[in-house]
């Protein structure tokens, strides 16, 4: 099972992003420039990337995690107010919702979709439950219909956790847009990366116009302009604000990205059709097949290692596809298998049985445009290899 003959040679790194010469030519223009942090390219990045998803404003941040914090904040909610979420998800989903002063509550996913299950959400409303956070998992967009109906039933705010869709889409409409905001990651692994970055959708001026404030550690508006060759303009600090802001030089790179976005999405489909093609005759689960009328985003590539069936554990898989020189991920972990959380809020994985089975099987493949004919070759022999297929 374990023959060096069948090793691939170089390591293949998990979510290794594709940067072209084009990004490094106009991040080495940036530098050029002279104007290196928050500034033209940043707004001619939000431009892209509002037009893209058909939204009425978009704010460059430098990551989700700050997207979800500021877009809570924007909110202006009581203290100790309910936040409904999937506790299948990074711990980024939730710390915002505690660092923005609210109180996390988890409802347990779809076993087939791994997406939170609005059944289970109209189940844990209280009267102090004031917004939901659907995170469409892996690029598969929520049910939101159903949770915009459950919204609009108990007057709850939505925001959208779109850390692994940009180029999803629900029903027609981009995800993103339903709830009043989106909130994007362009991290190292995304499908489009800035190296680190966020982005928020808003559908309201006012909205934008706070979020761009508190992330300029709450000076007024404009304040980046400050030292442009229009002379020096005085700024206020109108709120306690925060460092959140993105740099020309992310923007840079993201400006590029937006551009080859959807070719890399058609590369992704093709893995991931290979994927399920090579995988259909062996014991893994393979992911759900995208719903009608439903654009996946294709960013995770995920498979359940059920040790009955495949007769290895998802650990001992994870150690063999090392071995064979595969990197993979873990999305994720359930969010009550950890300590902080199990201490902060009592949480039990046996209360959330859907994502505990998930988080203790799943394992992401590598899913991107950057990989060649030969890396997906080697990924599925891997596979095979490590269950002994």
């Amino acid at each position: 099972m374990c023959d060096p003959v069948r090793k691939k040679e170089k390591f293949l790194i998990f979510g290794s992003p594709e940067i072209g010469e084009e990004e490094i030519g106009e991040v080495v223009s940036t530098l050029r420039s002279g104007w290196i942090g928050t500034g033209p390219k940043v707004a001619a990045f939000e431009e892209m990337f509002r037009v893209y998803c058909g939204s009425d404003h978009a704010i460059a941040l430098n990551s989700c995690t700050a997207a979800l914090h500021l877009s809570l904040l924007a909110l202006k909610l009581e203290p100790g107010s309910e936040v409904i979420t999937t506790p299948l998800t990074f711990c980024a989903t939730i710390n915002a919702i505690i660092h923005a002063g609210l109180v996390p509550v988890l409802a347990d996913v779809d076993y087939s979709t791994m997406n939170i299950d609005p059944e289970q959400i109209e189940a844990k409303i209280t009267p102090k439950t004031r917004a939901i956070i659907p995170v469409h998992f892996a690029g598969r967009p929520c049910q939101m219909d159903l949770i915009m109906e459950l919204a609009e039933k108990h007057n709850l705010y939505v925001v959208e956790d779109c850390a692994h869709a940009v180029e999803s889409r629900y029903k027609g409409k981009k995800t993103g847009t339903f709830g009043r905001f989106g909130c994007f990651s362009f991290y190292v692994t995304k499908n489009m990366t800035t190296g680190e970055g966020g982005m928020v959708l808003a559908q309201k001026g006012e909205d934008a116009a706070w979020i761009k404030m508190l992330a300029l550690h709450g000076m007024s508006a404009d304040a980046w302009k400050r030292f442009g060759d229009e002379g020096y303009k005085h700024y206020y600090v109108v709120e306690s604000g925060f460092k959140y802001n993105m740099m020309d030089i992310q923007a840079s790179i993201g400006i590029h990205q937006m551009n080859r976005l959807e070719k890399n999405w058609k590369r992704r489909k093709e893995i991931w059709d290979q994927y399920n093609n090579a995988f259909s005759e062996i014991e893994v689960i393979v992911p759900e097949k995208p719903a009608k009328d439903t654009r996946h985003g294709y960013h995770l590539y995920t498979i359940l290692i059920d040790r009955d069936k495949c007769g290895v554990c998802r650990d001992e898989f994870i150690k063999r596809m090392t071995y064979h020189n595969i990197g993979v991920g873990v999305h994720y972990l359930s969010l009550p298998e950890h300590p902080f959380y199990q201490r902060q809020f009592g949480w039990n994985p046996q209360d959330y049985p859907n994502a505990s089975i998930i988080g203790r099987q799943t394992i992401s493949l590598p899913l991107s445009a950057k990989l060649t004919d030969r890396d997906v070759l080697d990924v599925i022999k891997g596979v095979k290899y490590s269950i002994g297929a």
